[in-house]
């Protein structure tokens, strides 16, 4: 199947990158694909198809050698994605595949892969200059923010329940609240009895939270309070709550020594992924692609 008004590609080793890149975006073999999917199926593979062989036509790429020790483990990783050899066979027919052209896909996908390995592994090393660099134009990104080690009791709301609905649901709140009261030793026991909030198994525990992982009401609510303190009942979009906040991490600011080895990290991918790029685009502009 090819889609309408697209110039038909065929062989063995396209067949293998439609197979690929349907099941890494949809999970499911070509044949399976509803028309829009297998169009922008189709799409995907012609642009990594013609990226491959534009490498594979490299000089770069013709020094290469894959050993058949490593083309027999990858072929192997594959078989044993099926449950016995009968299924792999078949699933390998019905993709226009056959074990020959399986192996030889693959190889051309390990000489793809090493060839973009050593294209990148010239790039410049990144100096303690790059790294203090990067790391003063973007302090912000170091920062460590405040957290709120907190727990909570809930009260749902829900008008097909006459216990639940809104009336209801914030007098049992407030029952709670006047039981409670200020004694966060029982907090953890309340919560298991009282709370319809699965955290209510750990003694309503949400653990470390930050600036806007909660709903609006309960994050602004949670971020006023001091430690060891209970709020008063706080209603959100699921219903009523009681907060509990345990403990404060005020924010503070990652030192250079703690983020320069994940800085290194993240320059010198750029710096791979930059020289890849460049390299291709020569490639490209010597094949006038």
């Amino acid at each position: 199947m090819t889609p309408a008004g697209r110039q038909v590609i065929t062989g063995p080793e396209f067949h293998y990158h439609l197979l690929r890149n349907a099941l890494q975006v949809f999970n499911r073999n070509p044949h399976q694909l509803d028309a829009d999917e297998y169009g922008k199926i189709y799409q995907k593979t012609e642009r990594s198809f013609a990226l491959e062989s534009l490498v594979l036509a490299s000089d770069e790429a013709k020094r290469v050698v894959i050993p058949e020790r490593i083309l027999d483990e990858s072929v192997a990783l594959v078989v044993a994605r099926y449950p016995n050899p009968g299924e792999y066979l078949l699933d390998l027919s019905r993709n226009g595949l056959d074990e020959q052209v399986l192996r030889s896909a693959l190889r051309r996908e390990l000489i793809f892969d090493a060839t973009m390995q050593r294209v990148a592994f010239g790039c410049a090393e990144v100096s303690d200059i790059d790294v203090g660099l990067f790391y003063e134009l973007h302090r912000t990104r170091f920062a460590a923010p405040e957290t709120r080690i907190a727990r909570h009791i809930m009260i749902t709301v829900n008008p097909d329940f006459q216990e639940n609905r809104r009336d209801k649901a914030f007098g049992r709140m407030t029952q709670i609240e006047s039981k409670l009261k200020a004694r966060i030793d029982r907090f953890h026991e309340f919560a298991v009895r009282y709370s319809e909030c699965p955290t209510a198994m750990q003694g309503g525990r949400l653990g470390a939270v930050t600036r806007g992982q909660l709903y609006d009401a309960l994050d602004a609510v949670l971020f006023s309070m001091a430690a060891a303190q209970i709020s008063p009942v706080v209603e959100s979009e699921l219903g009523f709550h009681i907060l509990l906040c345990e403990k404060i991490k005020p924010g503070k600011q990652i030192p250079l020594s703690d983020a320069a080895p994940g800085i290194r990290r993240l320059l010198w991918e750029r710096r791979r992924r930059r020289r890849q790029q460049d390299w291709i685009a020569s490639l490209q502009g010597e094949s006038g692609i």
